[in-house]
């Protein structure tokens, strides 16, 4: 499943089509907001209650327990991504860069078996191509998302997957 994700990623620019792309970042922009990971919307993933897909994702990668309920603390999701993006190294678990695709992939699909809203929105878009579109051009955002066209949309290209395994019943 990797190596399809990846190779449908695009790092280049791209030029916009019309109808063909759904795109999204902020959590409270209508109708796609929910495809935010800051989206509020409480649910269980491994055993404990999560605010957020944000917070779930970021729970795994911090190698110590206080600092994982730290981050959890944080007093709005979009605060927490920055902290944990601002980590130190020897607080990071030394096999991230390798899980958290993995860890986000298991985030949406967990998200999606509790939340029949989100699977409806996403089943929703057809075919058409799913783009995470932040504003800030840094590494974290052209990984996960599109700015201007570049990155590699792995929130988005993840978004896509769980849409084709939801529709052909993988789930």
């Amino acid at each position: 499943m990797k190596d399809k994700l990846y190779e449908s990623s695009k790092i280049g620019g791209k030029a916009k089509t019309p109808g063909k792309e759904i795109t999204f970042y902020r959590s409270n922009e209508k109708p796609y907001g929910m495809f935010s990971n800051l989206y509020k919307k409480e649910f269980i993933f491994e055993g404990r209650v999560f605010p957020t897909r944000e917070h779930a994702y970021q729970y795994g990668k911090p190698v110590k327990k206080e600092v994982k309920e730290w981050l959890m603390n944080a007093p709005s999701p979009s605060l927490l991504a920055i902290t944990a993006h601002g980590l130190l190294t020897w607080d990071i678990s030394s096999n991230w860069s390798k899980t958290k695709v993995d860890r986000m992939r298991s985030v949406l699909k967990v998200f999606a078996g509790q939340n029949p809203d989100f699977v409806k929105l996403l089943l929703s878009t057809g075919t058409k191509r799913i783009v995470e579109t932040p504003i800030t051009d840094n590494s974290v955002n052209r990984f996960w998302g599109e700015v201007d066209g570049y990155g590699r949309n792995t929130l988005g290209l993840l978004l896509m997957e769980l849409r084709d395994n939801l529709r052909e019943n993988k789930l």
